[in-house]
């Protein structure tokens, strides 16, 4: 009688578990518009949420801590004229966020440390060169400020968000919708699905297509009969890729490796409740004392519910078979390097000791004087000497007046966050 080899796996054991109920976020109006993005972004400081709004489109951003039942009048992030489709969080820094709108633009944001008490309505910059509705974000793995966006019109665009300029567009390498985009480690090449059934491995500074009629699969494995989108997630420290179906209920995972059968199915969390969307957390966010190697953010019709993915260990010491140095925050290029043609492994940091977030570093925006290449215009008549003087002085003067209240403003706003937050900490210690 032969018996039935297991393949060996420190991953064979890896178990889902959604967390207790106070430290779920309740009270979202997760948005219910229809596209096949994640609708939940997150990273070691924030979790973004795209919610319903009137008036336009709009997502809340809420520090990682604040658990419990969200205040319906919580400020959001609203400054898109139709819904946002897709939100992304720059890995190269924490407080920086891009949002994809069907009105046609992508707007970056800086999010501050501390919770507003009004609407956010004013992004650092907003890129605008889409003639139909964006619906994919990715940013570059490794260039500073370098940010993809895919549209309805068949349009990949990627920009220097530094200087909101649009640095290559490609226009012609797809016949139809783009589905997904995703780019290599390095940053070297992207990926895209395309409703046309083709996969695209593309060049983006040659603007070619370097792969695309891929004869057979290395690996074929079927899923279910249902017609939801799968959402997937991929963690190159473990080769563990994670298929969230959207309005399904379940997450599978399976092990890549580089000997046939190539794809291992590992195990599958269920769940009651089917998910509208889906947010993985970065590496440098999980618990490693815990022996969390994944973390999923669950969008509920109500509420988000983080789902904690861990491998079972009997020792409290730090596992290094499972945390291999992992991208750090740093980046390895400025946009104009890899513009030019060079390329870079992302910078690794260890997470031996944990991880502690960075303070809010600011988006400098350094936009290019569109008035230096317009040709001179004649002047229509003359001017006086002292009607120009007058003017400029007195403009002058406005502006200087605009940015002092714009400084009390924000003043004000901050120690009336601090305050409230003083006041919750009391309110929590009399309880």
């Amino acid at each position: 009688m032969s018996r039935r080899v297991v393949r060996q796996s420190k991953f064979r054991h890896v178990f889902g578990q959604p967390v207790k109920a106070d430290q779920m976020y309740e009270d979202i109006r997760v948005s219910k518009v229809t596209w096949d993005s994640c609708f939940c972004a997150v990273n070691p400081k924030f979790l973004a949420i795209i919610v319903e709004s009137g008036g336009g489109g709009a997502f809340m951003v809420l520090p990682l801590a604040k658990t419990g039942r969200v205040d319906k009048n919580i400020p959001l992030v609203a400054g898109h004229t139709a819904p946002v489709l897709d939100i992304d969080w720059c890995p190269h820094n924490d407080n920086v966020i891009a949002s994809a709108s069907e009105d046609t633009t992508v707007m970056v944001w800086q999010i501050p440390d501390y919770l507003p008490v009004r609407n956010m309505t004013e992004p650092v910059v907003t890129l605008e060169g889409h003639s139909k509705r964006v619906g994919i974000l990715t940013w570059h793995p490794t260039a500073r400020n370098i940010l993809l966006s895919a549209g309805c019109d068949n349009v990949i665009i990627l920009w220097n968000v530094g200087t909101g300029e649009a640095l290559i567009t490609l226009d012609d390498l797809h016949t139809d919708l783009i589905y997904n985009v995703c780019w290599n480690r390095n940053g070297s090449l992207f990926v895209t699905t395309c409703k046309d059934k083709h996969l695209r491995i593309i060049d983006p500074r040659q603007h070619l297509v370097v792969a695309k009629n891929f004869e057979e699969p290395v690996a074929l494995q079927e899923m279910d009969t249902s017609n939801g989108v799968l959402l997937p997630f991929y963690d190159p420290d473990s080769s563990i890729v994670y298929l969230c179906g959207k309005g399904d209920s379940s997450i599978r995972y399976f092990e890549i490796t580089d000997e046939a059968p190539y794809v291992h199915y590992l195990n599958t969390y269920s769940s009651k409740e089917p998910q509208r969307g889906v947010g993985f957390m970065t590496k440098r966010g999980l618990d490693v004392s815990k022996c969390e190697i994944a973390r999923f953010y669950k969008l509920h019709e109500r509420k988000c519910e983080p789902i904690v993915m861990t491998v079972p260990r009997k020792s409290d010491l730090f596992q290094d078979d499972l945390y291999p140095d992992t991208p750090g925050p740093e980046p390895a290029l400025e946009a104009d390097e890899w513009l030019s043609g060079k390329d870079a492994e992302p910078i690794l940091i260890s997470l031996r000791d944990g991880y502690v977030p960075l303070k809010n570093r600011e988006l400098k925006i350094s936009k290019k004087n569109i008035l230096d290449s317009r040709p001179p215009v004649a002047p229509r008549r003359s001017q006086s000497t002292c009607d120009s003087n007058f003017s400029h002085s007195a403009l002058q003067e406005l502006l200087e007046e605009i940015r002092s209240l714009r400084q009390t403003v924000q003043a004000h706003e901050k120690r009336i966050t601090d305050l409230e937050n003083t006041l919750c900490e009391l309110a929590d210690g009399t309880d």
